[in-house]
């Protein structure tokens, strides 16, 4: 996987964390998951096609998604339940549309479909490809953003 597939996730996350939450938001240092495993409580899976294809996973734990849906919403939740649920998945819609964007506007055209909430611990989602992960920190609480996508060659059509 190449390093400027992420690079897009994670600046439009920036961008869109610092909208909706405000505060000061700072990554933390890239990794490899050859298999993602992750004990975050709560998953956000979106999937990517197009000319770049594979998968993005938001994790967070279920205190800092309650706390960034509260900050969305402009209100004081603290349970998290389908409003949370619900502005969650689309935090993560958000983030990977305007990723996309990015994506496209360095010559990768994709299409990107509708976040699947997964919650549970230890629920273990895999991958095709190795993903590229980086935590980022907000002052609600850490989300690791995991990238596993894969450039897809496009067949040259003859007019």
């Amino acid at each position: 996987m190449k390093v400027e597939f992420i690079n897009p996730f994670i600046n439009a996350a920036v961008q869109v964390l610092d909208q909706f939450v405000g505060g000061e938001v700072e990554h933390g240092q890239l990794s490899v998951r050859t298999n993602l495993f992750t004990t975050q409580q709560i998953s956000i899976a979106v999937g990517v096609s197009g000319e770049v294809k594979g998968q993005v996973i938001y994790g967070l734990s279920q205190v800092t998604a309650t706390k960034i849906a509260s900050a969305m919403m402009g209100t004081n939740t603290v349970t998290f339940d389908d409003m949370v649920a619900s502005a969650i998945s689309e935090l993560g819609n958000i983030i990977s549309g305007n990723a996309a964007t990015l994506l496209s506007d360095s010559g990768f055209t994709c299409d990107i479909t509708p976040p699947t909430l997964i919650r549970g611990m230890n629920v273990e989602i895999g991958t095709q490809i190795p993903a590229l992960s980086v935590p980022l920190f907000t002052h609600c609480g850490k989300i690791d953003i995991n990238v596993a996508l894969a450039e897809v060659n496009v067949p040259v059509t003859v007019a």
